[in-house]
């Protein structure tokens, strides 16, 4: 089966493959996906997610971290990919966040493609580029690494 015909990665698969859960799941869909290469994830805002009742309330702003992190599933949803199943299921720790910038606010109503580009890996690390797209406009960007490791307690 190639790669293409494993796509797009519907909800479901997504959690066999990462431990989140709501209401910090924040990867709806993979639509783009090269092994050990870049990823594009789907994040569909709605105005019911929990965080707008506090953050600027009057002016519903999806909050900066969660968009880095919905980069982090979606790069963890591509290291799993990559490494096969064996991997499912592990953490995967932020071990730096860099060169982050946000440019335009997302809001409800939003549909936001994260691409996630592998630059490099060794052993248990990896670095990404990411970048959080709506309508064809940069929203936010980041480079980031982290660490698979088990999930034990």
């Amino acid at each position: 089966m190639s790669e293409k015909d494993k796509l797009p990665i519907d909800i479901n698969r997504i959690m066999d493959m990462i431990p989140h859960r709501y209401p910090i799941l924040l990867v709806d869909r993979i639509l783009e996906l090269e092994e050990g290469v870049s990823a594009t994830g789907l994040k569909n805002v709605t105005m019911n997610e929990p965080h707008f009742q506090g953050h600027f309330p009057s002016m519903p702003i999806m909050p900066g971290v969660l968009i880095v992190e919905a980069m982090a599933q979606t790069a963890a949803i591509l290291v799993v990919e990559t490494l096969g199943e064996e991997a499912e299921g592990k953490l995967v720790y932020f071990m730096t966040i860099d060169e982050t910038r946000f440019r335009k606010p997302v809001v409800p109503g939003d549909s936001v493609h994260i691409k996630v580009t592998k630059i490099k890996s060794k052993g248990p690390v990896w670095k990404f580029k990411g970048e959080a797209i709506v309508d064809g406009k940069l929203c936010a960007e980041s480079v980031f690494s982290a660490m698979i490791a088990n999930n034990d307690k």
